[in-house]
């Protein structure tokens, strides 16, 4: 017969090695130095690191923050309002997308298309935020995920919830993340060849976001 005691104790024993196991596994993850930080998809990083260098605000963290608070690098995404990688809405592709691999077609579902344009409506959103208050990377982003003319109206970021979520979500938390790894990216490199490996593009930015019908992807 096992006493009230006896099974106190054996539940013990079992959360201990239960929590154990947990440490060991996290402890296992950590040496053998999986990274947990998001990294720009090998893919997309010659398109990434050509777009980063369209204007000066630009750099390859920020487009890729970016797109991963858009689409999660999802060139087939689709929230019924934006499509593709860079989620741009149909009026604001009218506007602004250009055909970047050259085939002589501008393909919202091209990563090769949509990340280059993303890039220029981005300038062109830096350069339409440059007179108003604030940091201009978050403008530039708010404009891109609520449209210019919003940013432009109140003279800063609107009060629309999903607007301050994208801004916060890309500048404080995937950016500095992004930032991380291709710093550690640039080392890697540079240690490798034994020279450092400056990448310009590779900076910290200014801005970015998801354009709608405002002019906003």
């Amino acid at each position: 017969m096992v006493t009230s005691r006896a099974r106190f104790g054996c539940a013990v024993v079992a959360g201990a090695a239960l929590l154990g196991a947990g440490v060991f596994a996290v402890r296992e993850l950590v040496e053998d130095g999986t990274d947990p930080l998001p990294t720009v998809p090998d893919e997309y990083r010659a398109t990434i690191e050509a777009a980063a260098r369209t204007c000066e605000p630009l750099s390859v963290p920020l487009l890729a923050a970016q797109i991963d608070a858009e689409s999660r690098w999802d060139p087939r995404a689709s929230s019924g309002k934006a499509d593709g990688i860079s989620q741009f809405a149909p009026v604001t592709w009218t506007e602004w997308g250009r055909d970047g691999d050259g085939d002589g077609k501008a393909d919202v579902w091209n990563p090769k298309d949509a990340i280059p344009s993303q890039a220029r409506y981005m300038c062109h959103l830096y350069d339409s935020v440059k007179n108003v208050p604030g940091d201009r990377t978050e403008l530039a982003l708010a404009a891109y995920n609520a449209g210019p003319g919003a940013v432009l109206r109140v003279r800063g970021i609107p009060e629309f919830n999903e607007t301050r979520g994208y801004v916060d979500r890309i500048t404080k938390r995937l950016l500095p993340d992004y930032e991380q790894t291709e710093r550690e990216r640039r080392e890697k490199l540079g240690g490798e060849s034994g020279t450092p490996n400056p990448d310009a593009s590779a900076g910290t930015p200014a801005d970015g976001a998801t354009p709608d019908g405002d002019g906003a992807p």
